[in-house]
């Protein structure tokens, strides 16, 4: 009954877990690098493989993180025969992209304005080079 109550108890923290708590750590983030830089789904096993050489963790804590990146909405598994099929699912993304969108205001009219300041300056270089 105790391990009953353990796993529902880590199962709703999971699910209540915020995008950048799922983000926040460097293992997840890295799956996901790798599942967004694949053209096609990714096996866990391969998955598994990268993430122990790099971060030296066993398999059934890729796994685990593996699980919390699908249950959190930032992956999708599907079978397929034996293997276990990721890939990025975008709704845990969208949901991190809406808290920012709260404040991407204050960075985006001073991106601008180093765009413009950057453009300026590859003027003003070319009209020295020019001089010459």
């Amino acid at each position: 009954m105790n391990l009953v109550l353990t796993y529902i108890t880590w199962a709703l923290r999971i699910l209540e877990m915020h995008a950048f708590d799922v983000l926040g750590d460097p293992v997840r983030r890295r799956i996901l690098e790798l599942l967004s830089e694949s053209d096609d789904d990714l096996a866990a096993g391969a998955i598994a493989g990268v993430i122990m050489a790099e971060f030296g963790i066993s398999q059934p804590a890729v796994s685990q993180h593996l699980k919390v990146l699908r249950e959190a909405g930032f992956a999708s598994m599907h079978p397929e025969g034996q293997r276990r099929l990721y890939a990025v699912d975008p709704t845990g993304l969208r949901e991190a992209d809406g808290w920012l969108g709260r404040y991407r205001h204050m960075w985006t009219s001073r991106l601008d304005a180093l765009g413009t300041e950057l453009r300026r300056g590859r003027k003003a270089s070319a009209y020295k080079e020019k001089d010459r």
